[in-house]
C-alpha cells in the first residue's frame, strides 16, 4: 500500500515557481528549493523572508 504523500513534497509548478519568482524577486529554481523545504504552502512566506535576510 503506498503511502500518503506529505505536503512538503508536493512539487511546486513552474507557474507556481514563476509566481513567487515574480512577487518576491527570488528566482524560479529557488522558489522550487524553498517550496521542497519548507512546504507549498509556506513557499511564498519563506521567499519574502529569504530576500530579506539576504
Amino acid at each position: 500500500m503506498a503511502e500518503k504523500q506529505d505536503k512538503k513534497e508536493s512539487p511546486l509548478s513552474d507557474k507556481e515557481a514563476l509566481h513567487i519568482a515574480e512577487t518576491t524577486d527570488v528566482s524560479p529554481g529557488q522558489a522550487k528549493e524553498l517550496a521542497k523545504k519548507h512546504g507549498k504552502e509556506n513557499a511564498e512566506k519563506e521567499a519574502k523572508n529569504f530576500k530579506a535576510e539576504g
